[in-house]
């Protein structure tokens, strides 16, 4: 008897833990609005409330409800939130429906199937009522449309062609802008890229070879011949060197090579300023020098010019023969002036 009894109190506490815990579970039905008109699509959402450690199966829904007057146009994942008991969680379930007849739809119960320790069960919820209204229509008017056509989305090949037309418009404007600043400064509209900048002997070499070819010294115009021989010194001095010599006198250019040691050796120093000196003397004492003189001259220029050039590194060939090493060129060319 006593065994009996004991396993009629285990029976009865554990059938009570069950209801007590069925009793915690709470499934629910709504709408997001019970009034709608023809055709308007609405939320319907199952919902249930329960402890973690209990397995729940949602109500399989059908395409359609009542018969087809209801209709289930899509449908959510399940949704799932911690509940402020942490014992308990919710779960959600959307649907979107819609219905093309007005009237009064009650949509029945839902059940959820529940699974408590291997002891399977099932809860419902609450029915729902959708109230489905018909458009007024004002016969004076004639047919009307239920509801306005939605405006169909923008594509982008449909905009593309005004996105060209405002970049090649825009463009117009900067090129008319940009020509007219460009005129006001008496610019062209299209400047030719610089050209790199040629090496100082290269320049300077030029154009003695330009003053060799024109011998204006026997023309008679040796003020002449001695301007432009310093003239194309000095520009190679000024962009060998950095010295100013442009705008610099003789005994200028003379003392800034002299307060750099070391910058030219003793002939070179010596070469330059032998012909300086001599042409200060043709331009502003009218000295007239013999024809050695003007000989020595632009022998002196040339030995100057090549003798102080920049050193060329040569570069390696493709076969990798080449060394790398930084040369300079120790061939001086060879002047003979007739």
């Amino acid at each position: 008897m006593k065994l009996r009894l004991k396993i009629i109190l285990i029976f009865v506490a554990v059938v009570f833990a069950g209801q007590v815990q069925a009793q915690r579970i709470k499934a629910t039905a709504r709408l997001d609005s019970t009034n709608i008109l023809i055709g308007d699509q609405i939320k319907l959402f199952l919902e249930i409330d329960h402890p973690k450690t209990v397995d729940i199966e949602f109500p399989q829904v059908p395409d359609s409800i009542k018969g087809g007057l209801i209709e289930v146009l899509g449908r959510s994942g399940i949704d799932t939130f911690e509940m402020d008991d942490e014992k308990f969680m919710k779960q959600i379930q959307a649907y979107t429906i819609t219905s093309f007849d007005s009237g009064h739809y009650r949509i029945p119960p839902y059940w959820f199937k529940i699974d408590m320790d291997g002891n399977i069960d099932s809860i419902p919820s609450n029915g729902v009522t959708l109230n489905v209204y018909s458009m007024q229509i004002d016969t004076t008017r004639g047919p009307t449309d239920i509801k306005m056509p939605y405006d169909a989305p923008l594509t982008l090949k449909e905009v593309t062609p005004y996105i060209l037309g405002v970049i090649l418009i825009g463009a117009i404007i900067f090129f008319l802008l940009y020509s007219i600043k460009r005129k006001k400064k008496n610019q062209p509209i299209f400047a030719r890229p610089a050209k790199p900048k040629e090496p100082a002997h290269i320049v300077a070499l030029r154009e003695l070879d330009r003053i060799k070819t024109e011998k204006i010294w026997q023309k008679g115009k040796t003020k002449q011949y001695y301007s432009e021989l310093t003239d194309a010194l000095r520009e190679y001095i000024e962009d060998r060197f950095e010295i100013r010599a442009m705008e610099q006198v003789t005994d200028e250019i003379i003392e800034s090579f002299r307060a750099q040691k070391g910058i030219i050796s003793d002939k070179n120093f010596a070469n330059l300023s032998q012909i300086l000196q001599l042409a200060d003397l043709v331009k502003f004492a009218k000295y007239t020098p013999l024809p050695d003189d003007d000989n020595l001259s632009l022998v002196n220029a040339y030995f100057f010019v090549n003798e102080t050039k920049k050193e060329v590194v040569k570069k390696p060939d493709e076969k990798g023969t080449g060394t790398g090493e930084e040369e300079k060129d120790d061939n001086i060319e060879e002047v003979e002036i007739k």
